[in-house]
């Protein structure tokens, strides 16, 4: 299993992107990309549901020893066995997830400003999201922070940083010059004519 410190490049299986029904394919499409972490988001599905839909995408990311992340479902990432959950600022506090998933689970949570990204350390988040860099349709309702605040972050915190929010292949040189050394990926994987393509030759671009 890739070890959280090593992971570079987050993919995420998002249901307002992608159908349950094809979000097997889809994960096996990031995973055969070369994804380090996956998660799978589906916001307004119930608890029983992600661990239906989790337990399916398991059974591809575990063998290719990708790590899933269960975002917002502390519950269904216990009953899926998942690697890693996943908690918003307005969602369940990290020692509250962690209670529920145990601790051969690590938590991460997202975080908007340095600020937030310190506490969530001080919180005991094993990593963060920082975002959203840019304006995006996976978040509509969220002010994009920028990149102005990535070398500042990474001086503040020593958990791995994960960089999100419209970053693809066209931004991703101007996200790397401004400090990230950890992005995830979303519409830009998720809408690509060859998923495992556009995977693939963005990862080749990230440094090692």
């Amino acid at each position: 299993m890739n070890s959280l410190s090593n992971c570079r490049l987050y993919g995420i299986v998002d249901l307002g992107y992608v159908k349950p029904e094809d979000a097997v394919a889809m994960t096996s499409a990031l995973v055969a990309g070369g994804v380090d972490i996956l998660q799978l988001r589906a916001k307004g599905h119930s608890t029983e549901a992600v661990t239906a839909l989790g337990k399916l995408i398991h059974a591809v990311t575990r063998p290719a020893g990708v790590p899933l992340v269960i975002n917002d479902h502390p519950l269904a990432a216990r009953e899926v066995g998942s690697e890693g959950v996943h908690v918003g600022q307005d969602d369940d506090a990290v020692a509250k997830a962690r209670a529920i998933v145990g601790d051969r689970c690590f938590v991460g949570k997202s975080t908007h400003s340095p600020e937030q990204a310190a506490a969530a350390q001080a919180e005991g988040a094993d990593y963060i999201g920082f975002g959203p860099l840019y304006a995006t349709g996976t978040k509509p309702d969220y002010t994009p922070i920028g990149l102005h605040h990535i070398a500042q972050v990474h001086d503040a915190v020593t958990i791995p940083i994960f960089c999100i929010g419209g970053v693809n292949s066209q931004r991703l040189d101007e996200v790397l010059a401004a400090g990230a050394r950890r992005v995830v990926v979303v519409s830009a994987f998720l809408l690509a004519q060859d998923v495992r393509q556009e995977v693939s030759a963005l990862k080749a671009r990230l440094p090692a």
